[in-house]
């Protein structure tokens, strides 16, 4: 199972965000070394009774398990809760073996922060333990409609051992607009957004250490995908922004960064595709041209720019003619 990177690592990022780079190429080869390095799931706490793993910047493989988005722990005196499950069943249980040797608290809930199969593939392993699965009210739709193509595609992708024991198990507690979890002493506001990585984002916030689990809401390092709303995304930035909060862990990137400086380099990035592709419908330039030019100027800012910069773009210029 794949580790997050050390605590020296984490700080060199941090302070290639707070210098103003989406994630400097420096840091992204240090990052990479150290995934490869070992392999043990170890959880970081990054504030008082809360942990983060940070996952590999890669597509999921059969090498990294399906281990490549952000997972956390908040722990109150009474239970805990777990923010995603992961990529695989054996990611999931290796999560599981880690928590536990944190605190022996029941998981009282998995909040799930949205559809897509790394932030969900391990849920049967928390089902089993007795957590009660949380999830945006849009989820079990959204599940229902995918769950056959997700179970086809990344049996191909990550092959048929990592894909042993994965159900798609939708959230049995919806999130309309806003829910308070009680853990004992440590309350934890749970937030429905409206359409923007997905049309049915979720972000957790911790009152008692100000964290914010912000789930594919923010990407740092990995360029964000987008499989909701640009516009919509972008309209959310300042009310995402406004969020009191004083880290985030994102769904993908350091296990924590500060807030909300983490958002500017995704912003940035948005801004230019959307800018881009303005540009070319204006133009008349036709879809399959202006994805080739649409957002390039930032390949260097990001890893896995070449496997979803054209998707992002396909996307976005979609929703932008009608704009």
């Amino acid at each position: 199972m794949r580790i997050s990177p050390t605590r020296r690592q984490i700080v060199k990022g941090f302070a290639c965000i707070g210098a103003g780079a989406a994630f400097a190429p420096c840091c992204r080869g240090s990052w990479a070394r150290a995934m490869a390095a070992d392999r043990e799931m170890k959880l970081i706490e990054i504030a008082d009774g809360v942990h983060a793993f940070s996952g590999a910047y890669e597509l999921m493989s059969p090498v990294n398990e399906g281990a490549i988005c952000n997972l956390g722990l908040i722990v109150g005196n009474e239970a805990a809760a777990i923010i995603d499950s992961g990529g695989s069943i054996v990611e999931a249980q290796a999560f599981l073996a880690a928590i536990r040797e944190i605190t022996d608290r029941p998981i009282r809930y998995l909040v799930n922060t949205h559809m897509h199969p790394d932030h969900i593939f391990g849920n049967a392993v928390f089902r089993d333990a007795g957590a009660i699965i949380v999830g945006h009210h849009n989820l079990p739709r959204a599940l229902e409609a995918r769950s056959d193509f997700y179970l086809q595609s990344y049996r191909e992708q990550l092959g048929d051992e990592l894909m042993k024991g994965i159900e798609i198990i939708p959230p049995s507690m919806l999130v309309d607009e806003r829910l308070e979890l009680d853990l004992g002493g440590r309350k934890i506001m749970l937030r429905a957004w409206k359409p923007a990585h997905t049309d049915n984002d979720l972000t957790a916030y911790d009152t008692t250490t100000k964290t914010l689990f912000a789930g594919d809401l923010v990407f740092l390092g990995h360029l964000p995908t987008i499989d909701g709303s640009l516009l919509g995304w972008m309209r959310q930035m300042k009310e995402l922004a406004a969020v009191e909060a004083d880290r985030v862990v994102p769904g993908h990137g350091p296990a924590s960064a500060r807030w909300p400086d983490a958002l500017q380099p995704q912003e940035r990035y948005f801004e230019a595709l959307a800018a881009d592709l303005r540009k070319a419908i204006a133009a008349g330039i036709p879809l399959s041209e202006a994805v080739k030019t649409a957002g390039q100027d930032a390949r260097d800012d990001w890893s896995l720019f070449d496997d979803f910069n054209g998707r992002n773009a396909t996307a976005a210029y979609a929703e932008l003619e009608w704009e």
